[in-house]
């Protein structure tokens, strides 16, 4: 079932949106505080988005240019703003199509249909990220964000993180870490990946976060 994020603050049109969702068989997911609207995108990790352009504290294109950092799943603008600059502007922060209002739920239901079989037929439906504890990583650019601070890893230092946070709570030994960077056939010996895991640590406290934990004897756990 693909999940859809509706990002509109009029309670009326979202309402209607939802409910024709859930027609549809989709899992409607339908945002009302608009204070951390990047937050809940990663948690729900949609496979559309539909992305009104006037919306409190920021605007859609604020978000869409947020949310394209990490990830390239589909945006759809839905506004009541028809000029050229509003279309323009949509499609230069990364909008797939823009939908004027007022609009037709048919046509709506039909866009989305038509742009999720163009975007999923051939790939996985999962979004590119993890996150745990407000830290995410993104599997599209190697760089880890922690609220508004980001800062961008090494190919190696990336790896370590992502078997770390994809294994969170569990210890994971250094010889599994190193199997993990032998994949590419690139030589990875137990004093290159203490060099490595002593760079990701600094780097990760450059933007606040210091969540590797070593675990004597056994290997390394993020907690």
């Amino acid at each position: 079932m693909y999940r859809i994020m509706i990002i509109e603050d009029e309670e009326k049109i979202r309402n209607i949106i939802k409910k024709s969702l859930e027609k549809w068989s989709f899992e409607a997911h339908a945002v009302e505080d608009f204070n951390d609207i990047f937050e809940q995108f990663v948690k729900v990790k949609p496979n559309l988005v539909l992305m009104d352009i006037n919306l409190p504290v920021c605007d859609g294109f604020y978000w869409c240019s947020k949310i394209r950092n990490i990830s390239k799943v589909p945006v759809i603008f839905l506004s009541s703003r028809s000029s050229n600059m509003d279309v323009v502007m949509a499609v230069n922060m990364g909008g797939d199509d823009y939908i004027t209002k007022p609009f037709s739920i048919e046509i709506l239901m039909a866009k989305i249909n038509a742009i999720l079989r163009r975007t999923y037929s051939y790939s996985e439906t999962e979004m590119d990220t993890i996150e745990f504890k407000d830290v995410i990583i993104s599997l599209k650019n190697n760089t880890v964000y922690y609220n508004e601070n980001s800062i961008e890893l090494t190919k190696n230092e990336f790896k370590i993180i992502y078997v770390l946070m994809k294994n969170h709570d569990s210890i994971v030994s250094r010889e599994k870490i190193m199997q993990e960077l032998w994949q590419d056939e690139s030589f990875i010996d137990d004093n290159t990946l203490t060099v490595n895991i002593n760079r990701l640590r600094k780097k990760l406290k450059e933007i606040g976060v210091d969540f590797i934990k070593t675990i004597k004897g056994q290997g390394y756990v993020i907690k």
